[in-house]
């Protein structure tokens, strides 16, 4: 037997426009530790964000905010050419948005997540990086900051004294360079179950995973990540908790 491991497991939640996909949503919760739910820009809206504070607070959940391009058409997978101005304004209001609510259900903010191309962004534009970590320095100073594991963004928002949580990726295929496979290219979203779970356990064990490449790569990561919108998500993270208690490994 392994030495024991706790491990937190994310979700991008909150990501529809009813309250039926709220609900939805909530069948994942019993199996998370945190949550990410989308603040209007690339996705949902007051009625969507309200359900999902409500549906995590239920289940226990640390809140977190999951902010991206103001590109619902889209769903904030397409980088906007926006000035950093203009995308800090755009964090602003999404974020004011999600506050507003967080205070109106008496619940605080655990950390923020960027979401799709702008997560991917800050990998790549090392100003845009600099600018959105100087706005969470100033608006949101306690606040954990999850973003991809050994990346640029990690090493920006750590200079200025950030909680940066290091993220991995149960769904995603990673580049050799531990940045993720563009959605563009084929097999970049893992949905097959069995490969999902074999990628957890080794993010959370800290062992290598195989690249797009076919190299392997260590991410050291904190946090998991499964997307709510995996198609097979439930049965994925379902089993992921029989296959961690073979493993003696805790998600918290």
């Amino acid at each position: 037997m392994n030495n024991a491991v706790t491990i937190d497991i994310n979700c991008d939640l909150g990501e529809g426009n009813s309250l039926q996909d709220s609900d939805n949503d909530a069948l994942l919760m019993p199996f998370l530790s945190s949550c990410n739910i989308a603040c209007g820009g690339h996705a949902g809206n007051l009625d969507t964000i309200d359900q999902a504070i409500k549906n995590a607070l239920q289940h226990q959940l640390k809140i977190g905010a999951h902010p991206g391009y103001p590109d619902q058409d889209s769903f904030g997978r397409d980088s906007l050419g926006l000035s950093a101005n203009a995308i800090i304004e755009s964090l602003r209001q999404q974020m004011d948005l999600f506050i507003g609510v967080l205070n109106k259900n008496n619940t605080t903010l655990n950390h923020i997540k960027l979401h799709g191309a702008l997560y991917n962004d800050v990998e790549y534009d090392r100003g845009l990086a600099d600018v959105i970590a100087d706005y969470f320095v100033v608006d949101f100073p306690g606040a954990h900051i999850f973003g991809l594991a050994q990346g640029q963004f990690q090493s920006v928002c750590e200079s200025k004294n950030l909680n940066f949580i290091a993220e991995g990726f149960m769904d995603r295929r990673y580049q050799t360079n531990g940045t993720l496979l563009s959605r563009s290219e084929t097999g970049a979203v893992i949905s097959e179950e069995k490969q999902c779970i074999q990628q957890a356990l080794a993010l959370a064990r800290s062992q290598p995973v195989v690249s797009s490449t076919g190299a392997l790569i260590s991410p050291e990561v904190e946090t998991i990540c499964l997307h709510g919108d995996n198609e097979n998500a439930l049965s994925v993270v379902r089993q992921l908790h029989v296959e961690f208690a073979n493993y003696d490994i805790t998600v918290g």
